[in-house]
């Protein structure tokens, strides 16, 4: 008995189904349905977008989206993740780039948000694989302990409490831009 292979879809496929209402990111060809992460996820990363774009536009360092952009990080087989939060320098992506689809470089700085239905594992393998592919910077949010966790690659993470000071201007990665942490999660 043979089994047979599943169909694998390309990051153009993905495009299609999203314009048919289907949510969902690509892991090397095979799709992956992702759900509503609900009001608090929703408020933690409007927060923290506003601040960046606040930061990043007026100064033209680069492009922040939000999850619904998309990132095309391998083709053959394609796979296109969700970041709920990215930067892109100007850099890595010209100001004048007109992408229509998915960001074709990994962003500078990603950040993802624990959900509910995200495990600690689940949402750290997810920071493990951005920093695999070039992102210089994956912040961990979870809103249950109210703590940020910074990771680098190759250095260990720094985890940041409450009363401490997201600082992203370590690097160079965000020149100039910092907040405290309860700004972000003290609501």
């Amino acid at each position: 008995m043979t089994t047979a292979k599943p169909k694998l879809l390309t990051a153009d496929d993905l495009l299609r189904l999203d314009s048919q209402g289907f949510r969902g990111e690509l892991i090397r060809g095979v799709l992956h349905e992702t759900m509503a992460s609900g009001v608090r996820h929703g408020k933690i990363a409007m927060l923290l977008g506003s601040k960046f774009v606040t930061h990043v536009v007026p100064a033209g360092l680069g492009h922040v989206f939000g999850s619904d952009s998309g990132v095309l990080l391998e083709r053959n087989p394609d796979t296109v993740r969700e970041p709920d939060l990215a930067y892109v320098s100007a850099e890595r992506l010209p100001l004048d780039a007109d992408v229509d689809g998915y960001c074709p470089v990994a962003p500078d700085l990603v950040v993802e948000i624990k959900s509910p239905s995200d495990s600690e594992r689940e949402v750290d393998e997810k920071a493990t694989m951005w920093l695999s592919h070039g992102v210089r910077i994956a912040l961990v949010i979870n809103p249950e302990t109210g703590t940020i966790r910074v990771r680098k690659p190759n250095l260990p993470a720094v985890i940041l409490a409450m009363d401490d000071t997201l600082d992203l201007d370590v690097g160079e990665v965000l020149p100039g831009f910092s907040c405290s942490v309860r700004e972000i999660l003290g609501n």
